[in-house]
């Protein structure tokens, strides 16, 4: 039993989606999930287990960051044996190319963060998305009827959410990053050690271009289109 999930053996499926938020971990098991049940409330990061479209689906959430995600997806890949995990979060666009609400399938993930630095010895390395998630991602957005644009390209894995120089941005935005957020890059690396599958679509809450931003009850419930494509993308491979 793992130390910060502490769900029992076989409680946790081998999909798992992955919010941040675990308010909308909730949501997503209460509007996405049949016979939904919880099997995890420690430190109030909530996971759920239920069935979609007949596949057994779990929800965890991750928290803030890329330590705090790395907490549970270590745990999942190492403890649960789950082997494919989808993030489905929240992001920040960095450029005028992409909208409110728009959703973004992140084939990769640049980062300033040191954690990787450490891992590979100062050397950098390319964090990237699971290329058969990423395709059956992409077709499920040409496939299901979406009110949202899509999107994808790479993400920004930031570490800092208020972030005091935000000039620094700009020659990523010039080599394609579309939006940041917090975790990915970490992800994408954990599953590459564990050999398993992990995709992130996040969809933009806020626009550092325009100013924009959705309200914190519309980031936890309203990002539907995002869950429906991961739903379908997950359980397709």
């Amino acid at each position: 039993m793992s130390t910060h999930i502490a769900a029992a053996p076989g409680r946790i499926a081998p999909i798992v989606l992955f919010p941040g938020d675990p308010r909308r971990a909730q949501w997503i098991a209460e509007n996405f999930l049949d016979d939904a049940e919880c099997y995890s409330e420690v430190r109030g990061m909530l996971g759920f287990t239920g069935t979609w479209n007949g596949h057994r689906v779990s929800v965890q959430g991750s928290g803030m960051g890329q330590p705090s995600m790395s907490i549970y997806a270590n745990e999942l890949f190492q403890e649960y044996d789950v082997q494919t995990i989808v993030r489905v979060g929240s992001c920040g666009a960095l450029t005028e190319k992409v909208g409110m609400r728009d959703i973004i399938i992140a084939n990769g993930a640049c980062t300033d963060s040191g954690i990787n630095r450490l891992r590979f010895h100062g050397m950098d390395y390319a964090p990237v998305a699971d290329f058969p998630l990423l395709r059956a991602a992409v077709e499920a957005s040409e496939r299901i009827p979406l009110s949202s644009a899509v999107h994808v390209g790479l993400l920004f894995s930031g570490d800092q959410f208020y972030n005091t120089r935000p000039e620094l941005t700009e020659p990523l935005v010039a080599h394609g990053a579309l939006a940041v957020e917090m975790e990915t890059s970490a992800l994408y690396t954990l599953a590459a050690f564990h050999g398993r599958r992990a995709l992130s679509i996040c969809t933009v809450s806020d626009h550092l271009v325009t100013h924009e931003e959705t309200t914190a009850l519309e980031r936890e419930q309203t990002f539907g289109d995002m869950i429906r494509i991961a739903l379908e993308a997950a359980t397709a491979v």
